[in-house]
């Protein structure tokens, strides 16, 4: 018997990412981790810069990083629709890293400038989501 499957498209400004039938999916929401697997109750939440982790519908499975955005779950079908998207592999680790630092410092000058201090924040969050997915392809 075959697996249940639902449709997912991973979208993002640049274009469509990912559009195919899959048996899972993992995102990073706004609360946390969510699963979703066909016959998901209907959500709509914000996404947190993290992965999209999904299983195909014939096995394998594809990783891509997003910035943030919003996951709707309707009946038969998943939409990703994310600020930004990059497959896992095509991540850049001394980038992440140079942006982990140059965030780090940011954040450090500007203590008395709640602005500056939550934009570095953001960049810091969005850094350290990209090196933690890169670490997850490296040891998958």
């Amino acid at each position: 018997m075959a697996a249940m499957t639902v449709h997912l498209d991973v979208v993002s400004a640049e274009g469509k990412l990912f559009s195919g039938r899959v048996e899972t999916l993992q995102v990073t929401g706004s609360e946390g981790e969510l699963g979703i697997y066909p016959g998901h109750a209907p959500l709509l939440t914000a996404l947190k810069p993290g992965m999209v982790r999904l299983v195909k519908q014939l096995g394998g499975e594809e990783i891509i990083y997003v910035a943030g955005g919003t996951l709707e779950v309707q009946p038969h079908n998943v939409t990703v629709l994310a600020d930004t998207a990059v497959r896992a592999e095509e991540l850049d680790e001394q980038a992440a890293e140079q942006a982990k630092r140059e965030a780090q410092e940011q954040m450090d000058k500007a203590q008395s400038d709640e602005l500056d201090y939550q934009r570095a924040a953001v960049q810091l969050e969005e850094a350290l989501a990209k090196l933690r997915v890169i670490r997850l392809l490296r040891n998958s």
